[in-house]
């Protein structure tokens, strides 16, 4: 049984900076594509960011691009998302996804497993 379980959410300023990791267990770590996406209230799931299986590619959401990074760690089975520059309207909770395929994907539904999520909330 594959389980991921973020962590590193919380509460921060506006500018300021959190690092979320999620932990994938019970699976195959290296085979999976993994992303980030976030959902917040009354909104639908949306994609932040995404790596391929092998790390050497990545993909960011226009909203993110420049301020997050994505990376992983296989010998740890972890993914990182690295958040700078953070605004009010990055809360939500963000949620990891991960897929047994090289590519990565945008889309939430090409996910086959999801961790429970973290809540970010930026304050103004």
């Amino acid at each position: 049984q594959v389980q991921l379980v973020e962590s590193g959410g919380g509460l921060v300023q506006a500018g300021g900076s959190l690092r979320l990791s999620c932990v994938v267990s019970g699976g195959t770590f290296y085979r999976y594509a993994l992303g980030w996406f976030r959902q917040a209230p009354g909104k639908e799931r949306e994609f932040v960011a995404a790596i391929h299986r092998t790390g050497g590619d990545s993909d960011y959401s226009d909203s993110v691009k420049g301020r997050f990074t994505i990376s992983r760690d296989n010998a740890k089975k972890t993914v990182y998302l690295q958040m700078s520059n953070l605004k009010p309207e990055d809360t939500a909770v963000y949620s990891c996804g991960a897929r047994d395929t090289i590519l990565t994907a945008p889309i939430p539904r090409d996910y086959t497993y999801w961790g429970q999520g973290t809540q970010v909330t930026v304050s103004s």
